[in-house]
């Protein structure tokens, strides 16, 4: 961090010291292309960072420069009008962000449906300035109106120094724990949601706060060029900003704050030099980079550390929570889970048909059957309250139908995936940490130097040799220790009923016999319930209370160990097989 405010410094300076020594045609070109940074850096966080490819920061970018101009133009400049210009510049992009964050990002809306979305936005907005006469100027835009009375060089170091300020910001944030949250989305959404992370709201917000910031882009840009036109709004803009982040190196925030002003300025200079091949040259130079770096110019630098790391990098301390009040309870209590004529149908075909089942505290219920027999679609129908085509399932005899995901985490479920779901670009400390943004607000500006879980997540890592890899990024783990990692992240929501949909698949032995130490902890002493799917007959004999058999979407048997293994029924749904 150190080091980042040294740049900031050097940077600072040498934008205050520029007016000093460049021409003024640079000047001038360099202003506008420090503006243009301030939206490629928020382009990086929604596209890089968060997976949100969007071609609609033009629009907001426009809503701030023509409400800037709109207020100077028809009402005056009075110091009092210029403040109004300032507010109505980023509230206004933040009130239309909302807006189309809100209609773009409902629960279950594709990456690609947000994409379109924001190729559409820069068209409305476009249309509307046509469509504004003289409020607006329509085509012709707006121009000739008083603005900031600073120099050349007075913007030239506005501009710069906004830049640093919004380029430090984002690297700050991104370095946070809260910024993490931005590549956990990206990772892995649905993970997120199973985490009880409100993406959507995460998204909205983001979107809301960038659009501002976007929009304070716009004041600087209305003031200092001192005309607003259509194109700053547009499609054709929002598409340039998207390829300046692309070539700067997405992910990287310095990186499209730098290809913004490289890529603008080499513009500004072959368009006078090169009045008829400039855009040839330009065109060439895209094609050239995106062969030969497809990562963008600063993927030489990331590159070059990323060589340098250890394996393991910085490993937070571990700190166990105290015991959440109202989490466990004495087993055989009243029904922590209750399903009720359960049904799910696709079209005419019943997958399930009539599932009735309670669960209790301190149960650990296995749920056997054939492939096909529903058993998965069952652990969607209890975590996903859209899921189900009939029938009830309730939570502490509340039912849950209509709720997300992340809202049925909040009454106590947690759900761990047949294939380890985890984020690949986070280190195992951090991905345990998204496990706790639903109970601890994550900072916004450091990342903690200790790691506070709940004792039995703490076990499942040193039972599994993860706690000695804390800082190691989990692309690097093996599928056990990934399996043992989402376990543990799982624990981590403090859950009172677990779903397991098998665990230890392709786990060793040894593996095996661990995850069952923890999964009978965590049920038998400290009152958890869990759902387990296993098809490992042995495995269930030796850690289950009790055993459920599905067949057919139908639910033939449910029992003790005993009782399921030597029934008829059971033996001649699988013929005698060692595996269920």
């Amino acid at each position: 961090m150190r080091h980042l405010w040294i740049l900031a410094l050097i940077t600072a300076a040498l934008v205050i010291a520029g007016p000093l020594f460049l021409d003024r045609f640079t000047v001038n070109v360099l202003t506008r292309s420090m503006t243009f940074a301030i939206l490629a850096v928020t382009v990086d966080l929604l596209w890089g960072f968060t997976g949100i490819l969007t071609f609609g920061q033009a629009a907001f970018f426009g809503a701030g420069a023509y409400a800037t101009a709109m207020v100077l133009t028809h009402l005056g400049s009075t110091p009092g009008l210029m403040v109004l210009g300032l507010v109505l510049s980023i509230g206004l992009p933040v009130l239309l962000a909302a807006a189309v964050g809100w209609l773009t990002f409902y629960p279950g809306a594709s990456d690609f449906y947000a994409t379109v979305i924001s190729l559409v936005v820069p068209i409305v907005v476009t249309q509307l300035i046509y469509s504004g006469g003289t409020w607006t100027g329509s085509s012709s835009g707006l121009v000739g109106y008083f603005a900031l009375d600073l120099s050349l060089g007075g913007y030239f170091r506005l501009a710069g120094l906004s830049l640093v300020a919004v380029v430090v910001a984002a690297l700050i944030f991104v370095r946070s724990d809260a910024g993490r949250v931005l590549t956990a989305i990206r990772d892995n959404e649905t993970r997120c949601a199973y985490l009880g992370i409100s993406t959507q709201k995460v998204k909205i917000a983001l979107t809301a706060v960038l659009a501002g910031v976007t929009g304070f882009a716009g004041f600087i840009y209305a003031n200092s060029s001192g005309v607003v036109a259509p194109e700053n709004a547009g499609f054709v803009f929002g598409t340039q900003l998207v390829v300046w982040t692309a070539l700067g190196g997405r992910g990287t925030v310095i990186g499209p704050a730098l290809g913004a002003v490289a890529i603008d300025y080499l513009s500004a200079q072959l368009s006078g030099q090169m009045p008829f091949l400039w855009q040839l040259v330009i065109g060439t130079l895209f094609v050239v980079m995106i062969i030969f770096m497809p990562n963008g110019l600063a993927a030489l630098a990331t590159g070059w550390r990323r060589m340098r790391r250890p394996a393991d990098g910085v490993s937070p301390e571990l700190v166990a929570l105290p015991p959440r009040a109202g989490r466990g309870g004495p087993a055989g209590a009243e029904p922590l889970l209750q399903i009720e004529k359960l049904e799910k149908s696709y079209g005419s075909q019943k997958v399930l048909e009539d599932i009735t089942l309670e669960v209790r505290r301190g149960e650990l219920v296995s749920l056997v059957g054939p492939n096909g027999a529903g058993k998965t679609t069952l652990m969607r129908c209890m975590t996903d309250g859209k899921v189900a085509s009939g029938g009830s399932v309730r939570i502490h005899g509340t039912g849950i139908h209509g709720m997300v995901p992340d809202q049925i985490v909040a009454c106590g479920i947690g759900r761990k995936f047949q294939v380890a779901s985890v984020f690949d670009s986070l280190t195992v400390a951090e991905c345990l940490r998204m496990a706790r943004v639903s109970h601890e607000s994550p900072s916004f500006l450091r990342s903690a130097d200790s790691l506070s879980l709940p004792q039995a997540a703490i076990e499942i890592l040193r039972l599994t040799g993860l706690d000695q890899h804390l800082g190691r990024e989990v692309s690097l783990l093996s599928h056990g220790q990934k399996q043992s990692l989402e376990l543990a992240m799982v624990v981590s929501l403090e859950p009172e009923l677990i779903l397991l949909d098998e665990p230890t698949a392709g786990l060793t032995a040894a593996e095996r016999a661990t995850i069952g130490k923890v999964l009978v902890r965590l049920t038998s002493e400290l009152g958890l319930a869990a759902i387990l799917v296993e098809h490992d007959l042995d495995f269930v004999r030796d850690i289950s209370s009790r055993i459920v058999v599905l067949h057919q979407g139908r639910l033939v048997l449910d029992g003790t160990v005993e009782e399921v293994v030597n029934d008829e029924i059971v033996k001649r749904i699988y013929s005698g097989g060692d595996h269920v």
